[in-house]
């Protein structure tokens, strides 16, 4: 061919293409009341999904699942410390690959809608922001600390470079992006929340609209002009009452329900989680007939693989390895009944002349024989080299971000008992005497004092602490692991010595050190923390789920792949295992298991065990047997009566009452009934604003339900609006009016006033109506 044919050849191509790319952009703009896609009016029908709990194999089924179910974009997090996991260390490949996955998506006929954070909660370790922060111990976190400010700039500009390509106005499919996540429930800071915008703007999504999501009740703390508001809420909700005070001030937004919860998460110690799918299917139709845009958080919720794993605050209750969130799509990926009933409804609101694509078949599920973990290296025998620490310090001082963490030093002789304090141990600890358990500490219960025995010169005091995942909530992202103060000896005329001189040990989550450890076989199970490593042989893969009703505590690897923690007390008992990091052949499972295994043993099953808790009466519950409050001798500070209906509803006393424990007594229910439900409880300061809910523990709760749902006391300060204490309705020993719930403010306060916020569905019960409040500084009589 001459070489001006070629020119002239190659000219046209490349005129062909770029019209090609000219052609198939669209657009996606804010109209008068609605979204406009490509100038026509659009309802966003977003399922969220999370990358990193799915594993990559699956990824194009689980979206063709969305699309199958009637949603027509895809809503994600991006997880900071998923890529990030080491400062300025960034990885987005593999499993990791986000522009990957939103291609994915755009191959599928689904647009995406981007949240990346930098704090994204999600029931995530420290809610997505990396561990390693917290090696500045001054450091401000969700504030414009420089530092902090920095790390997000320089993390943000990675996810522009992987993403902002992507977007609808150069020929992708991302059609929003938002900045931050629900700050309203963190604090009041709209500069921050304008730098952070600036931050995303800068790092080049600038070619779609950006959204901030918060509550009804909290969104104007921090909204921004140039933003478009979004408003989060769960099954049940009254709708209008939702979008009220935002239609007042923006008539002519679209609306939209950013998270729509389908379900709830689980906590290891209580009952599995579960959403009607009624309520689901009514409230998105409810929407839809009002051309309400949403995203239906979950709509698969997946896996939390390895350390992942968050946990909630206040109050320390961490986040189960499933994340199956009682969603349309279940954790392994199959349909449950409520995908039917959300296809079915979807159906109906498709555009002229669409139908809904076959739903695809879902991986197959396998049962694995029962075999024998019969190598066994014991974790004492097995230590890495020590780190030599004059006084104790947190898991992150010594550079380890997740898994366990030995503390040993040796003791003075004794020749009386003394009492060991350790303050504090986040979050699972196991105390050693010379190799001897002692005693097992669970902050979820709050434990931390040890009675230690007489001893010889030179006893040997080991501390094994486990991190069970940082808290992922408000303020409580500052949640440092391991040993986060000191350990004390208080021996019995009162002499207190602070212990030195310590040994520390790393135990990291990472499989090439649970690997290469000294295995020996042995077929009896050891009551000391050990690896455990055996095998078994395929003809097939499949999906299956690992039994782990014999096991203690600890975490698991299959063929390398963390598939996460296990603890016996539930409601989880088993461990999805994606068929695909399985193979033909010899299968390797290595399991740490902290406190011993009753038999060293496994299996596959075909199904789940999701709801088996092994804790009477949940881990949670708040009055013990034969606790009744006593008030005969107490003066109420106020007495009231609270309106019918939804919505918070605030009390000011006419005075001020200097308090540290506030117990409200509810006196009857608008529906007569005998229940009584509080969805979130404040204290007024002296200037009239909510007093911080941090240092709050609920110390008596006179009924709670935890046998058909986790309607503990402390829903009541969780920051969960869709969460609420109700007193017990399934027990054969039914609770009475009056029901009180007492609450240990950790500080002394001056208190003026309080607000009550019920629950938010409308005609339930729990509607309180009258009751009184007490105020003391010194405890209740119980």
């Amino acid at each position: 061919m001459k070489k001006p044919l070629l020119y002239l050849l190659i000219l046209l191509v490349t005129v062909f293409s770029t019209s090609c790319s000219q052609s198939s952009k669209e657009t996606f703009e804010i109209g008068d009341k609605t979204f406009l896609l490509n100038g026509n009016p659009f309802v966003v029908k977003a399922a969220e999904i999370h990358y990193p709990r799915i594993p990559k194999e699956y990824w194009e089924h689980r979206i063709k699942m969305c699309k199958a179910l009637g949603m027509n974009t895809i809503c994600l997090y991006v997880f900071w410390n998923f890529h990030e996991p080491e400062e300025g260390k960034y990885d987005f490949t593999g499993q990791k690959d986000i522009a990957a996955f939103c291609r994915l998506a755009q191959e599928n006929g689904m647009y995406v809608i981007v949240r990346p954070g930098p704090y994204v909660c999600a029931e995530w370790e420290m809610g997505g922001l990396p561990w390693w922060l917290l090696k500045k111990k001054d450091i401000k976190l969700r504030e414009q600390d420089p530092y902090y400010m920095e790390r997000v700039k320089l993390f943000m500009n990675e996810v522009g470079k992987q993403l902002t390509d992507l977007q609808i106005s150069k020929g992708g499919n991302i059609i929003m992006v938002q900045v931050e996540n629900e700050y309203g429930s963190f604090g009041i800071d709209k500069p921050y929340i304008a730098e952070i915008r600036d931050i995303v703007k800068q790092a080049g999504f600038t070619g779609v609209p950006l959204f901030q999501c918060d509550w009804n009740s909290n969104f104007e703390n921090n909204a921004l002009d140039d933003l478009l508001w979004t408003i989060n809420f769960g099954t049940g909700a009254n709708i209008d009452d939702q979008f009220k005070r935002l239609q007042e001030l923006r008539p002519d937004i679209p609306l939209m329900c950013s998270e729509f919860w389908s379900g709830w998460f689980d906590h290891w110690g209580a009952k599995h989680e579960t959403r009607s799918a009624e309520d689901l299917v009514k409230g998105m139709k409810e929407m839809l007939d009002r051309n309400i845009s949403f995203s239906l958080y979950m709509t698969h919720g997946g896996t939390s693989f390895g350390h992942w794993g968050g946990a909630n605050f206040p109050n320390f209750s961490p986040t189960c390895t499933s994340y199956d969130y009682d969603a349309p799509i279940n954790e392994s990926g199959k349909v449950t009944p409520k995908y039917f009933e959300v296809r079915n409804l979807l159906s109906n609101y498709l555009p002229e002349g669409e139908s809904l694509p076959e739903i695809p078949d879902s991986v197959p599920t396998i049962a694995i024989p029962s075999f024998k973990l019969d190598e066994v290296a014991i974790l004492f025998d097995n230590l890495p080299e020590p780190k030599i620490s004059e006084n104790i310090q947190s898991m992150e001082a010594f550079d380890q971000g997740w898994g366990s963490i030995l503390y040993r030093t040796t003791l003075p002789a004794s020749k009386e008992e003394q009492t060991l304090t350790i303050t504090e141990a986040h979050d699972w600890a196991q105390v050693f005497l010379d190799g001897r358990k002692l005693a097992t500490l669970s902050r979820l219960k709050g434990e931390g004092t040890v009675i230690l025995p007489p001893m010889k010169e030179g006893a040997q005091l080991d501390i094994l602490v486990e991190a069970m995942g940082r808290m992922n909530f408000g303020k409580g992202i500052y949640d440092w692991k391991g040993i986060t103060e000191k350990v004390e000896v208080q021996s019995n005329n009162g002499v207190i010595t602070s212990l030195k001189n310590w040994k520390v040990y790393n135990i990291p989550v990472d499989y090439a050190f649970a690997q290469n450890k000294k295995f020996v076989k042995q077929d009896n199970p050891q009551k000391y923390p050990a690896y455990y490593r055996g095998t078994f042989t395929l003809d097939k893969t499949g999906d299956t789920f690992l039994n782990m009703t014999t096991w203690s505590k600890g975490m698991v690897w299959v063929n390398g792949y963390a598939i996460g923690r296990y603890w016996e007390i539930g409601p989880q008992q088993t461990l999805y295992v994606p068929g695909c990091w399985l193979k033909k052949g010899e299968n390797e499972v290595i399991i740490l298991d902290m406190a011993g295994p009753v038999q060293p043993e496994t299996a596959g099953l075909q199904q789940p065990i999701l709801d088996n808790l092994r804790v009477h009466g949940a881990a949670y519950a708040h009055r013990k047997v034969g606790e009744n409050l006593d008030l005969s001798g107490e003066t109420p500070v106020y007495k009231g009566s609270f309106r019918a209906g939804n919505g918070w509803q605030h009390v000011k006393f006419g005075k001020e009452v200097e308090t540290r424990f506030f117990c409200l007594e509810a006196l009857n229910a608008h529906d007569g009934k005998d229940f009584a439900a509080i969805a979130e409880l404040e204290l007024l300061g002296a200037d009239g604003k909510p007093l911080s809910r941090q240092h709050w523990k609920v110390v008596y709760a006179d009924s709670e339900e935890t046998e058909e749902a986790n309607n503990i006391a402390t829903n009541v300060f969780d920051l969960q609006e869709s969460t609420f204490w109700h007193t017990s309705y399934s027990s054969a020993a039914k609770h009475k009016f009056p029901h009180q719930i007492v609450i240990n403010l950790g500080e002394d306060k001056v208190v003026t006033g309080f607000s009550y916020l019920p629950r938010a569905e409308a005609g339930k019960t729990g509607m309180i109506k009258d009751y009184r409040v007490y105020l003391k500084m010194t405890p209740f009589k119980i």
